[in-house]
């Protein structure tokens, strides 16, 4: 007999959690990640369904015919960022599993494929960039520069796949799968606190907001502590500091996010004066030229910084990700399904956290459910979901999966 919601819950709670914080470390290619593909795999051989691994490392778990096109897929990651929360991902996961065996003992049967996927390095905690399945899956990233990412201790994504026991050689763009897919929607726990002042525990998406990560290098010399006079020093780090404190005061008039969380300094020291700081920033803004602005404002503050320490500063974009609408279409289509079976309304709005959903978009129709989460706080131990919601959550995506198949 297939795990009820809570006992995949329950299954899949202690995997990848770091004792000392609470939070979880499944980061993509580890052997926490495989133990999370493990048991994406026995709930899907539990059920019956048909499990495959795509040539980008996503896996995929189907009811009916994968090759009758057409499909309608859910799902969403498995991977966290570090000592990221239990939700952010599995919650969407678990739920479509949920979903299914809702529709089993409702005794529906789809007249349309149905599939659960779980994308892989959704976070990009490893290797900097978020959202490589799917990325990889829809063109939207070269193999050649997915095999060169790196991460912290020099390990290249190709290299830790083949430790993994998947071949990077096969990776890069995957029509024929997409061209299965005729819609893809993604239930995922809200990164906010919208929801939590409406009467509704289930929100749908209406857009993504545009983001990126720049990565900020500021290059000075490493020095002594103790005998280097402060006007012979060339010290990064009071640039650094007045870059963060910038950023943070020119995004909120512009009604956008700029967060520096990463840094790493060399030589790390802490009697030496040091020679890099090497930090990154996580923008993000309602539309593109509000985003693209507010960037270009803290890159002209981080150089006129250098410029005043005699410090070298260089800025490179390593990923961004453009506005995403979800089709209109399918999103009041979600709406009609959900507002028919409940006493309250069901708020429409937007995000600014990515998803794969987002990546998607351009090659498939796709939507977003929002799990209501009482705190609002996302990417920490802290987040949260009332089991109320969470099974409510569940019975929604069945729901719209039930109306979309069957329809």
């Amino acid at each position: 007999m297939p795990s009820t919601f809570h006992q995949m819950w329950a299954e899949l709670l202690p995997i990848g959690r770091d004792p000392g914080s609470g939070g979880y470390r499944r980061f993509a290619w580890t052997e926490a990640d495989a133990d999370c593909r493990a048991w994406f795999r026995a709930r899907a051989k539990e059920r019956g369904l048909a499990y495959e691994v795509d040539r980008n490392g996503n896996q995929w778990a189907w009811l009916g015919d994968p090759a009758a096109g057409d499909a309608v897929v859910t799902g969403s990651h498995l991977d966290s960022v570090p000592d990221g929360g239990a939700f952010d991902g599995p919650l969407g996961v678990v739920s479509s599993f949920a979903a299914l065996d809702e529709l089993r003992s409702r005794g529906v049967t789809p007249s349309r494929p149905l599939a659960v996927v779980n994308f892989g390095d959704e976070e990009g905690a490893r290797f900097g960039l978020a959202c490589v399945g799917s990325r990889l899956t829809a063109g939207r990233l070269t193999p050649g520069r997915a095999r060169e990412l790196r991460d912290g201790d020099g390990v290249t994504l190709a290299q830790a796949m083949e430790r993994a026991g998947h071949d990077p050689d096969a990776i890069g763009p995957d029509t024929e799968r997409l061209s299965r897919v005729g819609v893809f929607v993604e239930l995922h726990v809200e990164q906010g606190r919208y929801l939590v002042d409406t009467p509704s525990p289930i929100g749908v998406a209406s857009a993504i907001w545009p983001h990126g990560r720049w990565r900020f290098d500021f290059r000075g010399e490493a020095n002594h502590a103790g005998t280097t006079r402060i006007e012979d020093r060339r010290d990064p780090m009071p640039a650094y500091a007045g870059t963060v404190i910038a950023a943070r005061a020119k995004a909120g008039p512009a009604g956008a996010l700029a967060t520096f969380g990463k840094m790493s300094v060399e030589p790390n020291g802490v009697n030496a004066v040091p020679g890099l700081v090497r930090a990154w920033l996580d923008s993000r803004a309602p539309d593109e030229p509000t985003l693209a602005a507010l960037v270009a404002e803290i890159e002209r503050v981080a150089l006129e910084q250098g410029e005043r320490d005699g410090i070298e500063v260089a800025v490179t974009r390593e990923s961004f990700t453009p506005v995403v609408e979800f089709s209109h279409g399918l999103r009041d289509e979600v709406v009609g399904l959900l507002a028919g079976a409940r006493p309250y309304g069901i708020p429409v709005l937007p995000t600014g956290a990515g998803h794969d959903a987002g990546i998607l978009s351009a090659s498939v129709p796709t939507a977003m459910l929002f799990v209501r989460n009482p705190t609002g706080v996302s990417h920490s131990p802290a987040e949260t979901a009332a089991e109320d919601d969470c099974v409510a959550g569940v019975t929604a995506l069945a729901d719209v999966l039930e109306g979309l198949a069957c329809g």
